[in-house]
């Protein structure tokens, strides 16, 4: 018989439903999970026990008195440390911003929490979420609960861990490089990064008013273990919300394709290396997708490295002028990395550089929608190598160069705002590591990233929760 902590989040919401279980029964089996294996990893850095606790006696009268439930009434998930919830700080895991209490709970909490869901923890994230590797100045370093000696990803890494340990069904992160799907690739669970607009952003910490970069590239999203519940995650969330006037309603199931969904697959991205045992989960993960009726074909969308410059350039010109005010609250390790990545691209030149960019952007987004209306999905590894031990992307200029280039195929997605989903499909013998890929879609069609992530699902589920090895 499976323990609690080991259901999905639809699972644990029947079971409850069905009255089977109570929801103060699933949350304390997760916290009991959260107490036995978190200081092994380190992926919760605060436990919300009595509040968790409190949420699910009010839950359980619900059930008891007949009420409309949620489709995730009673099911516990963790939130990222840079996502607001009311009276509680959103450090950014930097001491300077320890004290950031905020006054209310940001538009994912407060969706989860009308679903039903119950926030039990919140999960560690790399300094400011400014690097691919989970290691705070506040409250350390988060490990691979696969290999101790390989990162977890960044930097929604506390959220990854957490789940792909059995502390929680869901996690709450954010993605502007790649930050939902990084660790979900490290970690063997299933995320997604959804479109530009399709969940709503916003937060107090650092400030109300975002950077453009994070404006266009930046979202928020789910992490589960399994596709099913990052689809009901992603339901819950999405839709237009007054605090961010850039998000939209949009219906998450589009328009029926006449004849198979046409996929293209691309297992060795150009622009850098990748692992041949990369490359060759990729292309098992095509041949799951053609014995369950996807077209399938090896060919490269236009402008691919043009689109990896286009996201730095962006990303990096844009956060040019905050450099000076982020560097002092960030630790050694991170602003190491930062500084040499920094070095790499150059801040823009002028505004003639800045319009320039732009253009280019628009006519690299239209170069793959018309691509896109030939190949609706894209599929990719996620990293082009296996994870890094820690430290390899802040002990040099050449370390920080080879973590950018294996990151590669996450960052078309940010600069476009296209949904691009990560799923297990494979794991690596003499590591333990997972190896996961990447299903990239066109504009609000998270259901063929999704769908398409389930028919690899089925062919190579991990068999998560699991114990944190070493």
């Amino acid at each position: 018989m499976q323990a609690l902590w080991q259901h999905s989040a639809l699972e644990l919401a029947t079971l409850i439903a069905r009255r089977d279980v109570s929801c103060v029964e699933v949350i304390e089996a997760h916290l009991a999970r959260i107490e036995a294996v978190n200081p092994r990893v380190n992926a919760v850095v605060r436990l919300l026990a009595d509040e968790a606790r409190a949420a699910a006696v009010a839950a359980d009268r619900q059930v008891a008195a007949g009420a409309a439930l949620g489709p995730l009434h009673g099911v516990p998930i963790t939130v990222k440390e840079n996502i607001d919830m009311a009276g509680l700080p959103t450090p950014w895991g930097v001491p300077a911003l320890a004290g950031a209490v905020v006054p209310e709970d940001a538009p994912t909490v407060q969706r989860m929490r009308a679903a039903g869901a119950i926030p039990i923890a919140r999960t560690n994230l790399p300094d400011l979420a400014l690097r691919v590797h989970t290691d705070s100045s506040l409250h350390g370093a988060t490990l691979n609960p696969w290999n101790p000696g390989r990162t977890a990803g960044g930097s929604s890494g506390g959220d990854a861990v957490a789940l792909a340990t059995g502390m929680a069904a869901i996690g709450l992160g954010n993605d502007i490089g790649g930050s939902l799907r990084n660790p979900a690739n490290a970690c063997g669970i299933a995320s997604i990064r959804p479109s530009a607009g399709r969940v709503p952003d916003a937060g107090f910490v650092p400030a109300e008013d975002r950077l453009f970069a994070v404006q266009l590239m930046n979202v928020q999203g789910p992490m589960a273990r399994r596709v099913a519940d990052v689809r009901a995650a992603l339901q819950a969330l999405m839709g237009a919300h007054p605090r961010d006037p850039w998000s939209i309603s949009a219906p998450l199931v589009g328009a029926a394709e006449p004849g198979p969904l046409r996929v293209a697959v691309l297992p060795e991205p150009p622009g850098g290396r990748t692992d041949p045992r990369v490359a060759a989960a990729v292309r098992r993960a095509a041949a799951a997708l053609a014995d369950a009726g996807y077209e399938v074909t090896e060919i490269c969308p236009p402008r691919y490295e043009d689109a990896i410059t286009a996201w730095a350039q962006l990303l990096f010109g844009d956060f040019e002028a905050m450099t000076p005010q982020l560097l002092p609250m960030m630790g050694r390790d991170g602003a190491a990395f930062w500084e040499m990545l920094r070095a790499i691209m150059p801040p823009w030149a002028d505004t003639a550089a800045v319009s320039e960019l732009f253009m280019r952007r628009d006519g690299i987004a239209r170069d793959w929608s018309r691509f896109m209306a030939t190949y609706p999905l894209l599929l990719s590894p996620t990293w082009s190598q296996l994870p890094f031990e820690p430290g390899f992307d802040c002990a040099s200029p050449a370390g920080a160069a080879d973590t950018a280039e294996m990151i590669r195929p996450v960052l078309p997605a940010n600069l476009m705002g296209l949904p691009s989903a990560c799923v297990p499909a494979d794991r690596d013998e003499a590591t333990g590591l997972p190896i996961g890929v990447l299903l990239t879609g066109r504009r609000f069609r998270e259901d063929q990233c999704l769908d398409a992530a389930e028919a690899i699902e089925r062919r190579f589920a991990l068999a998560t929760p699991i114990d944190p090895v070493g």
